[in-house]
């Protein structure tokens, strides 16, 4: 198969809104590969390389000045075999040779191909293929249920290694998969409910446990050994030797348990930043090992609980590791008794709680009904200072907006940027409002005059060295155009430094 043609499903998938149609586009797609095919275009049209680590950055990919061949002659297997040797390439001289492999392949593509293999390489290629959209497609390819890749790719923790062996093998491979210690699974996440009352309304009787802002991890053990995964499966066990050591002086000899890891102070969970610098730092010193809490266990023993129902899975892990290590939760069905806990939860210093039903199988890999975290919400007015040209879908659309706290000298302290919240309408409407209040250009950003406030929502504050405030919005989202209030009613920097003293 021709690059091209994955390119231009990839285009085709981008801008295409309707789930369904996204898949019927990506199986007609797979009927096509042949069985060498398989791994390198499944990894390809869910925007990644097949390659673990190609050791490109933006600067060298985005240096690389060829010029576009007329016509596609690229092959996927072709294209795959380069970023092998991409791959491979290491020592004295390697840089030049990366160079040189890059020049002679972004020689050989076309302009669209260029722009997907930039994506590509850079592990940025937004194109609306993700994973659950693909385990779909691969079985509507195939003639089989969704439910039934889905389990396998839950299983083994690898969409692409799933998809391409039952496209080259054929369907009764599905059946070969199965839950392995040291094989990690995809975690299983929760949607979003208003309050925990709320929650517990919804689900009736209910877990509420607090929600810890730290970094998932899946821990696995047999006998003496021990591994560590992050929530993308990364393998991360040389860095934890302290969640290693605590894991082998467990009861239980087997298990694959689900956590979080995160600095915890005498006075509570520390703030995310500090916990995701210690995470990505390598050993701790003694003197900030990270904690690690459990709220479920998918193996334990030689017996596997994955379709087990929840408070069974809860059992297992109140057994299988000291009380201390278990994330505090309540069972509960009464809306009153889940807000309180809630409230005090975020007096604690957790980012607040997570309801589920405990008859709930582990849904791995998907944002399943029976769990809904509730975390605060918190609004600032500030001023859009810019906004940048939106790319697949929002091609034409001024889409990323700049967003800017008032400063104490009158002008305006920028705090991030966001796009999520926003309606075609909204993108739309924008776009032409802003293009009249344009100051200047630069690239595909479009600088405006301080005209426009918009409520945005968000979940925290950290500190951030990126931004010359010194602080940063987590998670940030539009509300709505704010369009009673003018650029002097904006909420100031000093406003949003006390979200994150607080």
């Amino acid at each position: 198969m021709l690059l091209a043609d994955l390119v231009a499903v990839s285009a085709e998938v981008s801008a295409t809104r309707a789930r369904s149609a996204k898949i019927a586009l990506l199986a007609q797609t797979l009927r096509r590969l042949t069985p060498d095919e398989a791994t390198v275009a499944v990894s390809y049209l869910t925007g990644k390389p097949r390659q673990d680590r190609l050791g490109a950055g933006w600067a060298t990919v985005y240096g690389i000045d060829a010029t576009p061949a007329d016509e596609a002659s690229l092959e996927v297997l072709g294209v795959d075999a380069i970023l092998d040797d991409l791959a491979a390439t290491s020592g004295p001289g390697s840089k030049l040779r990366r160079e040189t492999l890059l020049r002679d392949l972004f020689s050989a593509a076309t302009s669209d191909e260029q722009k997907f293999l930039r994506g590509l390489i850079l592990r940025n290629l937004r194109q609306g293929a993700l994973e659950g959209v693909m385990a779909d497609a691969v079985a509507s390819a195939l003639d089989v249920p969704g439910e039934h890749v889905r389990r396998a790719a839950m299983l083994e923790g690898d969409l692409v290694a799933v998809a391409s062996r039952a496209l080259a093998e054929g369907r009764q491979s599905l059946g070969r998969a199965s839950l392995g210690v040291f094989t990690p699974v995809l975690p299983m996440l929760a949607k979003t409910s208003t309050s925990a009352g709320e929650a517990v309304r919804l689900l009736g009787r209910a877990f509420v446990e607090s929600k810890l802002d730290g970094a998932r991890i899946q821990v696995h053990r047999e006998g003496e050994r021990v591994k560590v995964f992050t929530r993308s499966l990364r393998d991360i066990t040389s860095a934890l030797p302290e969640v290693v050591t605590a894991a082998l002086g467990y009861s239980a000899r087997s298990f694959i348990l689900d956590g979080e890891a995160l600095l915890f102070g005498s006075s509570g969970p520390e703030q995310f930043q500090d916990s995701m610098s210690r995470f990505g730092s390598g050993p701790a010193t003694e003197a900030r090992p990270l904690a690690v809490f459990y709220f479920d266990c998918l193996h334990v023993d030689s017996a596997d609980l994955i379709d087990r129902p929840l408070v069974e899975r809860r059992a297992a892990l109140e057994a299988a590791v000291p009380a201390e290590s278990v994330v505090e939760g309540i069972l509960t069905d009464d809306p009153d008794e889940a807000d309180g806990f809630f409230e005090r939860a975020v007096a604690s210093g957790y980012e607040g709680v997570v309801v589920k039903d405990p008859d709930q199988a582990y849904e791995a890999g998907r944002r399943g009904a029976g769990w809904l975290k509730v975390k605060p919400t918190h609004t600032l007015d500030l001023v859009i200072l810019a906004a940048e040209w939106g790319s697949g879908r929002r091609e034409g659309w001024l889409s990323n907006l700049h967003l800017g706290a008032r400063g104490p000298d009158g002008g305006y302290v920028m705090l991030g940027k966001t796009f999520k919240g926003l309606t075609d309408e909204m993108l739309a409407w924008q776009t032409e409002r802003f293009l009249e209040i344009e100051d200047h250009r630069s690239g595909h950003v479009v600088y405006l005059r301080p005209e426009i406030v918009y409520e945005i929502a968000f979940d925290g504050v950290q500190r951030s060295t990126r931004y010359p405030g010194g602080v940063a919005l987590r998670f940030a989202r539009v509300k709505r155009h704010r369009d009673d209030k003018g650029p002097a009613d904006a909420d100031t920097i000093e406003t949003v430094r006390s979200f994150a003293r607080s």
